[in-house]
Protein backbone atom coordinates (compact mmCIF):
# COMPACT_ATOMS: atom_id res chain seq x y z
CA UNK A 1 0.00 0.00 0.00
CA UNK A 2 1.43 3.02 -0.80
CA UNK A 3 1.54 5.93 1.86
CA UNK A 4 2.61 9.47 1.50
CA UNK A 5 2.27 10.32 4.86
CA UNK A 6 5.03 10.53 7.96
CA UNK A 7 4.00 8.75 11.02
CA UNK A 8 1.50 11.44 13.51
CA UNK A 9 -0.91 11.45 16.03
CA UNK A 10 -3.94 9.87 16.49
CA UNK A 11 -5.38 13.38 16.77
CA UNK A 12 -3.74 14.16 13.16
CA UNK A 13 -5.85 11.06 11.26
CA UNK A 14 -8.93 11.74 13.13
CA UNK A 15 -9.12 15.59 11.50
CA UNK A 16 -7.63 14.35 8.31
CA UNK A 17 -10.63 11.54 7.96
CA UNK A 18 -13.35 14.31 9.16
CA UNK A 19 -11.71 16.90 6.17
CA UNK A 20 -13.32 13.49 4.18
CA UNK A 21 -16.54 13.65 5.73
CA UNK A 22 -16.52 17.37 5.80
CA UNK A 23 -15.31 17.37 1.47
CA UNK A 24 -18.42 14.73 0.95
CA UNK A 25 -21.18 16.88 2.82
CA UNK A 26 -19.98 20.34 0.75
CA UNK A 27 -20.50 17.73 -2.54
CA UNK A 28 -23.62 17.06 -1.82
CA UNK A 29 -24.78 20.55 -1.46
CA UNK A 30 -24.13 21.57 -4.63
CA UNK A 31 -26.10 18.52 -6.02
CA UNK A 32 -29.10 19.22 -3.49
CA UNK A 33 -31.75 19.09 -5.93
CA UNK A 34 -30.52 14.92 -6.75
CA UNK A 35 -29.95 14.59 -3.32
CA UNK A 36 -33.65 15.28 -2.61
CA UNK A 37 -34.78 13.51 -5.64
CA UNK A 38 -32.75 10.06 -3.93
CA UNK A 39 -33.97 10.66 -0.50
CA UNK A 40 -38.07 10.49 -2.46
CA UNK A 41 -37.79 7.95 -3.86
CA UNK A 42 -36.23 5.57 -0.91
CA UNK A 43 -39.32 6.88 0.95
CA UNK A 44 -41.62 5.79 -1.84
CA UNK A 45 -40.02 2.59 -2.46
CA UNK A 46 -40.53 1.49 1.40
CA UNK A 47 -44.01 2.91 1.30
CA UNK A 48 -44.63 0.64 -1.65
CA UNK A 49 -43.33 -2.24 0.21
CA UNK A 50 -45.14 -1.75 3.29
CA UNK A 51 -48.41 -1.26 0.98
CA UNK A 52 -48.19 -4.91 0.47
CA UNK A 53 -48.73 -5.66 4.49
CA UNK A 54 -51.48 -3.29 4.91
CA UNK A 55 -53.18 -5.38 1.73
CA UNK A 56 -53.20 -8.01 4.03
CA UNK A 57 -55.99 -8.99 6.65
CA UNK A 58 -56.56 -6.71 9.65
CA UNK A 59 -55.36 -9.25 12.37
CA UNK A 60 -51.41 -8.53 12.37
CA UNK A 61 -51.37 -5.83 10.35
CA UNK A 62 -49.29 -3.89 12.33
CA UNK A 63 -46.61 -6.54 12.52
CA UNK A 64 -46.27 -7.13 8.74
CA UNK A 65 -45.64 -3.85 7.86
CA UNK A 66 -43.15 -3.62 10.13
CA UNK A 67 -41.41 -6.68 9.35
CA UNK A 68 -42.01 -5.27 5.74
CA UNK A 69 -40.84 -1.77 6.43
CA UNK A 70 -38.06 -2.67 8.84
CA UNK A 71 -36.50 -4.52 6.10
CA UNK A 72 -36.82 -2.02 3.80
CA UNK A 73 -35.48 0.63 6.15
CA UNK A 74 -32.38 -1.15 7.18
CA UNK A 75 -31.23 -2.33 3.87
CA UNK A 76 -31.64 1.19 2.76
CA UNK A 77 -29.27 2.22 5.07
CA UNK A 78 -26.74 -1.02 5.13
CA UNK A 79 -26.89 -0.28 0.99
CA UNK A 80 -26.26 3.22 1.35
CA UNK A 81 -23.24 2.73 3.39
CA UNK A 82 -22.04 0.07 0.91
CA UNK A 83 -22.56 1.78 -2.05
CA UNK A 84 -20.63 5.01 -0.35
CA UNK A 85 -17.78 2.90 0.48
CA UNK A 86 -18.12 0.80 -3.00
CA UNK A 87 -18.28 3.71 -5.27
CA UNK A 88 -15.50 5.90 -3.84
CA UNK A 89 -13.24 5.33 -6.18
CA UNK A 90 -15.79 5.79 -9.27
CA UNK A 91 -16.95 9.20 -7.90
CA UNK A 92 -13.29 10.13 -7.40
CA UNK A 93 -12.54 9.21 -10.96
CA UNK A 94 -15.68 10.90 -12.61
CA UNK A 95 -14.49 14.60 -10.04
CA UNK A 96 -11.55 13.97 -11.28
CA UNK A 97 -9.65 13.94 -8.29
CA UNK A 98 -9.19 10.46 -7.83
CA UNK A 99 -4.95 11.15 -8.45
CA UNK A 100 -5.08 14.21 -5.97
CA UNK A 101 -6.24 11.92 -3.49
CA UNK A 102 -4.04 9.32 -3.61
CA UNK A 103 -1.32 11.47 -3.69
CA UNK A 104 -1.92 12.95 -0.67
CA UNK A 105 -0.01 12.96 1.96
CA UNK A 106 -2.55 10.77 3.77
CA UNK A 107 -2.54 7.16 4.65
CA UNK A 108 -5.14 5.11 2.85
CA UNK A 109 -6.39 3.80 5.84
CA UNK A 110 -7.22 7.32 6.97
CA UNK A 111 -8.70 7.99 3.48
CA UNK A 112 -11.06 5.09 3.57
CA UNK A 113 -12.00 5.90 7.31
CA UNK A 114 -13.50 9.05 6.23
CA UNK A 115 -15.16 7.66 3.56
CA UNK A 116 -17.13 4.72 6.01
CA UNK A 117 -17.31 7.61 8.60
CA UNK A 118 -19.09 9.83 5.77
CA UNK A 119 -20.96 6.37 4.53
CA UNK A 120 -22.51 6.00 8.50
CA UNK A 121 -23.56 9.40 8.85
CA UNK A 122 -25.37 9.90 5.31
CA UNK A 123 -27.08 6.43 5.98
CA UNK A 124 -28.16 7.41 9.08
CA UNK A 125 -29.72 10.53 7.97
CA UNK A 126 -31.59 9.58 5.15
CA UNK A 127 -33.23 6.32 7.63
CA UNK A 128 -34.14 8.91 10.06
CA UNK A 129 -35.74 10.59 7.22
CA UNK A 130 -37.97 7.42 5.69
CA UNK A 131 -38.30 6.15 9.33
CA UNK A 132 -40.06 9.55 9.81
CA UNK A 133 -42.24 9.08 6.55
CA UNK A 134 -43.48 5.42 7.06
CA UNK A 135 -44.68 6.14 10.64
CA UNK A 136 -46.55 9.18 9.64
CA UNK A 137 -47.77 7.31 6.68
CA UNK A 138 -49.22 3.48 8.36
CA UNK A 139 -49.36 5.34 11.71
CA UNK A 140 -47.31 2.34 13.24
CA UNK A 141 -46.64 1.86 16.82
CA UNK A 142 -43.35 0.92 18.28
CA UNK A 143 -44.77 1.20 21.57
CA UNK A 144 -42.76 -2.07 22.52
CA UNK A 145 -40.26 -1.47 20.18
CA UNK A 146 -36.48 -1.48 21.57
CA UNK A 147 -35.30 1.44 19.41
CA UNK A 148 -31.71 1.22 21.16
CA UNK A 149 -31.10 -1.99 20.47
CA UNK A 150 -31.90 -1.86 16.84
CA UNK A 151 -29.43 1.54 16.57
CA UNK A 152 -26.26 -1.10 18.55
CA UNK A 153 -27.74 -3.97 16.11
CA UNK A 154 -26.94 -1.09 12.75
CA UNK A 155 -23.60 -0.01 14.38
CA UNK A 156 -22.59 -3.40 14.36
CA UNK A 157 -23.43 -4.46 11.53
CA UNK A 158 -21.86 -1.47 9.74
CA UNK A 159 -18.00 -3.15 10.82
CA UNK A 160 -18.86 -5.74 8.26
CA UNK A 161 -20.85 -3.91 5.38
CA UNK A 162 -17.05 -2.00 5.43
CA UNK A 163 -15.47 -4.26 5.11
CA UNK A 164 -17.42 -5.81 2.09
CA UNK A 165 -17.52 -2.04 0.41
CA UNK A 166 -13.26 -1.73 1.03
CA UNK A 167 -13.65 -5.07 -1.52
CA UNK A 168 -16.00 -3.85 -3.91
CA UNK A 169 -14.22 -0.79 -4.28
CA UNK A 170 -11.51 -2.36 -6.24
CA UNK A 171 -13.84 -2.84 -8.83
CA UNK A 172 -14.62 0.38 -9.97
CA UNK A 173 -10.53 0.69 -9.51
CA UNK A 174 -9.17 -1.71 -11.63
CA UNK A 175 -12.16 -2.03 -14.30
CA UNK A 176 -12.86 1.71 -14.79
CA UNK A 177 -15.55 0.71 -17.80
CA UNK A 178 -17.64 -1.96 -16.00
CA UNK A 179 -16.51 -1.76 -12.21
CA UNK A 180 -19.11 0.70 -10.81
CA UNK A 181 -22.39 -1.85 -12.18
CA UNK A 182 -20.44 -4.89 -10.87
CA UNK A 183 -20.46 -3.78 -7.86
CA UNK A 184 -24.94 -3.88 -8.05
CA UNK A 185 -24.48 -7.17 -9.13
CA UNK A 186 -22.73 -7.68 -5.60
CA UNK A 187 -25.53 -6.00 -3.53
CA UNK A 188 -27.53 -7.49 -5.40
CA UNK A 189 -26.40 -11.42 -4.64
CA UNK A 190 -26.46 -10.10 -0.76
CA UNK A 191 -30.49 -9.30 -1.18
CA UNK A 192 -31.53 -11.86 -2.52
CA UNK A 193 -30.08 -14.46 0.16
CA UNK A 194 -30.37 -12.30 3.22
CA UNK A 195 -34.03 -12.34 3.63
CA UNK A 196 -35.00 -8.74 3.60
CA UNK A 197 -38.62 -9.00 2.83
CA UNK A 198 -38.96 -12.68 3.57
CA UNK A 199 -37.66 -15.53 5.63
CA UNK A 200 -34.80 -16.97 4.74
CA UNK A 201 -36.30 -20.20 4.79
CA UNK A 202 -38.65 -19.95 2.08
CA UNK A 203 -35.09 -19.82 0.44
CA UNK A 204 -33.67 -22.82 -2.12
CA UNK A 205 -31.95 -25.33 -0.35
CA UNK A 206 -28.78 -24.98 -2.35
CA UNK A 207 -29.28 -20.96 -2.05
CA UNK A 208 -29.71 -21.16 2.04
CA UNK A 209 -26.12 -21.73 3.23
CA UNK A 210 -25.07 -18.23 1.46
CA UNK A 211 -27.60 -16.76 4.13
CA UNK A 212 -25.42 -17.80 6.89
CA UNK A 213 -22.37 -15.75 5.89
CA UNK A 214 -23.94 -12.82 4.80
CA UNK A 215 -24.29 -9.73 7.59
CA UNK A 216 -27.44 -8.76 6.22
CA UNK A 217 -29.17 -11.83 7.69
CA UNK A 218 -28.18 -10.82 11.48
CA UNK A 219 -28.66 -7.64 10.62
CA UNK A 220 -32.06 -8.30 10.17
CA UNK A 221 -33.10 -10.93 12.34
CA UNK A 222 -31.44 -8.39 15.48
CA UNK A 223 -33.11 -5.54 14.37
CA UNK A 224 -36.54 -7.40 13.92
CA UNK A 225 -36.68 -8.49 16.84
CA UNK A 226 -35.88 -5.67 18.91
CA UNK A 227 -38.45 -3.43 16.95
CA UNK A 228 -41.45 -6.52 16.79
CA UNK A 229 -40.44 -8.18 20.10
CA UNK A 230 -38.76 -5.35 22.33
CA UNK A 231 -35.54 -7.28 22.63
CA UNK A 232 -32.80 -6.36 24.61
CA UNK A 233 -29.06 -6.03 23.62
CA UNK A 234 -28.17 -9.13 25.54
CA UNK A 235 -30.72 -11.70 24.02
CA UNK A 236 -29.30 -10.10 20.61
CA UNK A 237 -25.57 -10.74 21.86
CA UNK A 238 -25.42 -14.14 19.57
CA UNK A 239 -26.17 -12.03 16.30
CA UNK A 240 -24.22 -9.06 17.28
CA UNK A 241 -21.01 -10.99 17.97
CA UNK A 242 -21.50 -12.59 15.01
CA UNK A 243 -21.63 -9.08 13.04
CA UNK A 244 -18.71 -8.31 15.19
CA UNK A 245 -16.73 -11.35 13.95
CA UNK A 246 -17.56 -10.65 10.44
CA UNK A 247 -16.58 -6.94 10.60
CA UNK A 248 -13.42 -8.19 12.02
CA UNK A 249 -12.73 -10.42 9.21
CA UNK A 250 -13.58 -8.81 6.73
CA UNK A 251 -12.55 -5.15 7.37
CA UNK A 252 -8.85 -6.75 7.10
CA UNK A 253 -9.42 -8.68 4.13
CA UNK A 254 -11.26 -5.81 2.45
CA UNK A 255 -8.22 -3.67 2.77
CA UNK A 256 -6.32 -5.87 1.43
CA UNK A 257 -8.04 -6.34 -1.31
CA UNK A 258 -8.50 -2.72 -2.12
CA UNK A 259 -4.68 -2.29 -1.30
CA UNK A 260 -3.54 -4.99 -4.28
CA UNK A 261 -5.31 -3.22 -6.49
CA UNK A 262 -4.57 0.14 -5.59
CA UNK A 263 -1.57 -1.26 -6.36
CA UNK A 264 -2.20 -2.98 -9.31
CA UNK A 265 -3.98 0.20 -10.89
CA UNK A 266 -0.89 1.97 -10.52
CA UNK A 267 1.23 -0.15 -12.49
CA UNK A 268 -0.98 -0.87 -15.27
CA UNK A 269 -2.15 2.95 -15.44
CA UNK A 270 -5.88 2.56 -15.06
CA UNK A 271 -6.07 4.73 -11.90
CA UNK A 272 -6.68 8.22 -14.09
CA UNK A 273 -8.68 6.30 -16.74
CA UNK A 274 -11.88 7.61 -17.37
CA UNK A 275 -13.66 4.63 -19.20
Amino acid sequence: MISNMQPGSVADYIKSGYALVQRNYNLIKHEMGWEVVNAIYQVVSALTIGFIGVSGPPEGMNERVLFLVSGALLWGFLSILFHEVAESVAWERWEGTIEYSFMAPQPRGVYMFGVCMWGMLYGLVRVVICLTAVTLAFNISLAGANLGAAFVTLAASSLAFIGMGLAAAVLPLISPEKGSQATHIFQAVVLLVSGVYYDIEVLPAWVRPLSYVSPATYTLRAARAALLEGASVRTLLPDLLKLVILGAILIPVGFRIFSMGENYAMRTGKLKRTG
